[in-house]
């Protein structure tokens, strides 16, 4: 377990994940052990959004590729490649081709292996800053690869009538768990505010978009997206694809009320 601390904030990072993220005694972060996600955090990448209904195939330059819902990244571990007292960073590495076991399979899943025709390197970094968590992620590897990307916090909730802030439009719990396991679709937009007891701010900056996912009243995800899936049929969901040109940086920003 990595932590980061500073005179306002601790941050506990378990494998690349952010499982905690404590200001001034309350929690932010939705605990694995709770109903409703057994994740706190997780990315999307380099599809999102489910391909049951694609034969759990998608088209890319270099010919079909298998991948499960959001992708094969989530299915490699990271790795720490660098931790201060403010600062951590882990890694993940893909060389084309090779198979990933799909922990969907069998139950969720007819495929037992994804793979991907290109290469990769992803970093996630965490840095503890004074108001907020910065969480930037760099994508690097073949020129004209094709990805999308999704950032998956799950927040916890500690009220009974939270509301989401987007673009000055008010959205209740109550919406997101009416769209179910679709997502909340927020187009065009960079920034989010979750209020409940404490209020916390979702910056982003690359993504464009984001959706909102919970099936429960103790958390929600809010997720920054670069494509929302559900725009397509699952057959075409290669038309949310952008391209890498060598490198590729997103980032997110956490601002709790303090």
């Amino acid at each position: 377990m990595v932590q980061l601390k500073n005179k306002d904030c601790t941050v506990s990072i378990d494998a690349g994940e952010l499982v905690s993220f404590v200001c001034g005694g309350h929690e932010f972060i939705h605990q694995k052990r709770s109903p409703g996600w057994g994740s706190s955090d997780t990315e999307m990448f380099p599809v999102i959004g489910p391909l049951d209904k694609a034969n759990f195939r998608i088209q890319t330059p270099k010919g079909e590729a298998i991948q499960d819902q959001h992708g094969l990244l989530r299915q490699i571990p990271y790795e720490l490649i660098l931790q201060t007292e403010s600062t951590a960073v882990f890694a993940k590495e893909y060389t084309e081709g090779t198979k990933v076991k799909n922990s969907k399979y069998p139950v969720k899943s007819t495929e037992p292996f994804m793979d991907w025709p290109y290469s990769f390197r992803f970093e996630k970094s965490f840095e503890l800053k004074e108001g907020a968590l910065e969480i930037v992620f760099r994508i690097s590897g073949e020129e004209g690869m094709p990805f999308m990307l999704g950032y998956h916090p799950a927040f916890k909730l500690h009220s009974d009538a939270p509301m989401i802030i987007a673009n000055d439009q008010k959205i209740s719990l109550d919406e997101v768990l009416a769209v179910g396991s679709r997502a909340y679709q927020v187009p065009d937009c960079n920034s989010i505010t979750l209020k409940d007891e404490r209020q916390i701010t979702i910056e982003a900056k690359g993504f464009g978009h984001f959706m909102c996912w919970t099936e429960v009243k103790n958390m929600v995800c809010i997720e920054p997206i670069s494509f929302y899936p559900y725009a397509v049929e699952q057959k075409d969901l290669e038309k949310g694809f952008q391209y890498l040109k060598g490198k590729a940086e997103f980032k997110v920003m956490l601002k709790p009320s303090l």
